[in-house]
């Protein structure tokens, strides 16, 4: 059972790619700015861009989760999101996605569900 209860805190492929990347760009920033290196703390930064576009990519392609509650069948983290348009989530107005359409999944066997441990 999780910490926080009954709360799905959105883990998420997006999410924990995004984090890594994000901790990985930031440290090698931190590394660059602490050395006075320029190239260290531009190629830090570059990093965390990427890990921005690469969440927002996951996120787009079923990986991510929209805000709110979700069946706790889907709340484990290698479960691709049912529908892949949440109109009203950022990431998907920002990639021209209308607010308030939301398409599913095309294959139900496409997204596993899978059992408690």
């Amino acid at each position: 059972m999780s910490a926080h209860g009954d709360v799905d805190m959105g883990h998420t492929v997006a999410g924990w790619a995004g984090t890594a990347g994000a901790v990985l760009g930031s440290a090698l920033a931190g590394t660059g700015l602490c050395l006075g290196s320029a190239l260290c703390l531009g190629a830090g930064l570059a990093v965390v861009v990427l890990a921005a576009l690469v969440t927002w990519a996951l996120h787009l392609a079923g990986w991510g989760k929209p805000g709110g509650p979700r069946p706790r069948a889907e709340w484990d983290w290698r479960v691709r999101d049912p529908m892949r348009r949440h109109g009203d989530c950022l990431g998907c107005r920002m990639a021209g996605r209308r607010r308030g359409v939301s398409v599913p999944a095309a294959d139900p066997e496409e997204r596993p569900v899978l059992a408690d441990a």
